[in-house]
């Protein structure tokens, strides 16, 4: 077929899409949308939307956009019109009206991978149901007793096993903790085991086809993702058919104790619900701490002054449980970790080495939402968020129409200057002042929130007690952290470790 017969053929088609597009225009041109650019028809500007930049910035799309736009703009991405806010009133309200005015829709491509009964796109009465599950096996009694022990256990095993001066990826490293305390939580799975280490395997080829472009095509990260989910569902379906035969026979084994065992005991779903269930948890659980305890490592170690009050402060709470004659970490050790909470969870105000304020009782009281808030702050494992509005809405003078996609850029928020001093630099002493902490959702907001939020927390805090203790560490080659659009270190961020002796 020559090109102009090919022309010829394909005409009608060009047409009849240019022609939708155009009355698809019409149709909306009664709302007052927010300014921005559609893009190419149908392709509009996803690929530029997603093109990796620094995870420490908003990459220069979302720059370029709200310089020229405004913080609220229109565009096509993924497939649909779509109003992209940096907005934190607008986000805020986006997330509290969850199931009346929006509510959550991610791409056909994420549920393909995840599975239909995911927690993360479902929506109604079965996400409340899962979330409930989630959050009475997440409750804050098992958290004080059973999962702060397997947080230290499993901790312990990864930081043994380095050898001092060598290199290694440190974002592995946190990878094999989070993943071996989650698979230990959800089907009493022991590190190092076969069965373990293949799960491992199978799990990893489907996270990097979790973060590609969604081609099932023969050869892609994509295709080999949907193969390795698989695999892994047919894992958990002969561990689950195995407990119930020990369930008929009347065996009451110690696994019931973890989540697959006690989803058969107390829940009403069925087989490929709670295969889903187990699937994205094991994802949520895994995936998004073990970024954070990177990110930690990597914006720490560029923060000596912060290095050295951690240390202050896990060295008094270790001193402590010495004289006591106590070995394994508890809850109120863990309220101790004032600073560390900082650290992880938000930090906005001076630069690195800023000095700190004299008001010690001011310390004592903000300091513990410090170095674990700053890190999620400043690298924003979950960068924004899939929305879709379920009838026209009207805000600050701009309408949504119902259907569209909406997405609340949390990052964009996280690292506005407006609301944040100095928003790109790691700064864990900034929360010793007021911040406007109701624009800080670094799990999100609303009916959604993320159930495994203090699960995270406390697993970054516990790992970085036992980090600071015993090791001090150095970047043994540049990296850094890009979003693709998730969180990652494209060099696995190697670090080189120096053993601590003699600290307490």
């Amino acid at each position: 077929m020559s090109d102009t017969e090919l022309v010829l053929f394909l005409l009608p088609s060009i047409l009849s899409l240019l022609l939708i597009f155009i009355l698809f225009q019409r149709k909306h041109a009664r709302f007052n949308l927010p300014p921005g650019n559609m893009g190419w028809p149908f392709i509009g500007e996803t690929f530029a939307y997603l093109k990796p930049y620094s995870a420490t910035s908003i990459g220069d799309f979302m720059e370029k956009h709200i310089l020229r736009y405004g913080k609220i703009y229109k565009s096509y991405l993924f497939g649909e019109p779509t109003v992209v806010s940096a907005d934190a009133g607008l986000n805020r309200f986006i997330l509290q009206n969850e199931g009346r005015l929006f509510e959550c829709s991610y791409p056909r491509s994420i549920g393909g991978i995840l599975g239909k009964w995911s927690m993360l796109v479902l929506v109604g009465d079965l996400h409340k149901d899962m979330r409930t599950i989630s959050l009475n096996f997440l409750s804050h009694a098992r958290l004080r007793t059973q999962l702060l022990r397997e947080m230290e256990r499993h901790t312990l095993l990864v930081l043994n096993s380095w050898r001092e001066n060598s290199i290694f990826s440190a974002q592995d490293e946190a990878k094999k903790f989070t993943f071996n305390l989650m698979a230990k939580h959800i089907m009493s799975m022991d590190p190092g085991k076969p069965e373990t280490e293949q799960l491992k395997k199978e799990y990893v080829t489907f996270m990097k086809g979790v973060v590609s472009a969604p081609l099932n095509l023969p050869g892609t990260a994509y295709r080999k993702a949907l193969q390795s989910r698989s695999i892994i569902l047919n894992f958990i379906q002969q561990k689950m058919e195995e407990r119930i035969g020990k369930m008929k026979e009347g065996e009451e084994n110690l696994e019931g104790d973890d989540l697959l065992g006690w989803v058969l005991k107390h829940s009403n779903l069925y087989g490929e619900q709670i295969l889903d269930l187990i699937l994205s948890l094991l994802f949520a659980g895994h995936e998004t701490s073990s970024v954070a305890i990177a990110l930690a490592i990597y914006f720490l170690e560029a923060c000596p002054s912060a290095i050295q009050q951690l240390r202050e402060e896990h060295l008094e709470i270790a001193r402590a449980k010495k004289q006591s004659g106590e070995k394994e970490l508890n809850w109120e050790d863990y309220k101790k970790m004032e600073f560390t909470q900082c650290v992880i969870n938000q930090a906005f105000f001076f630069s690195c080495y800023a000095k700190k304020h004299s008001n010690r009782n001011n310390k004592r009281v903000f300091l513990y939402v410090k170095v674990i808030s700053e890190t999620l702050r400043l690298g924003n494992v979950v960068r924004f968020l899939h929305r879709k509005a379920l009838k026209d809405v009207h805000y600050e003078g701009y309408d949504i129409p119902r259907g569209w996609k909406v997405l609340p850029v949390i990052a964009a928020v996280h690292l506005d200057s407006s609301l944040f001093d100095h928003p790109q630099h790691f700064n864990p002493w900034r929360w010793l002042q007021t911040q406007s902490s109701h624009c800080f959702m670094p799990f999100g907001g609303g009916p959604r929130i993320c159930a495994g939020s203090e699960l995270a927390k406390l697993e970054m805090a516990v790992f970085i007690h036992h980090l600071v203790l015993n090791y001090q560490w150095e970047l043994a080659d540049h990296d850094e952290a890009f979003a693709f659009p998730f969180v990652d270190f494209p060099k696995g961020l190697p670090i080189r470790v120096v053993k601590l002796h003699n600290f307490i």
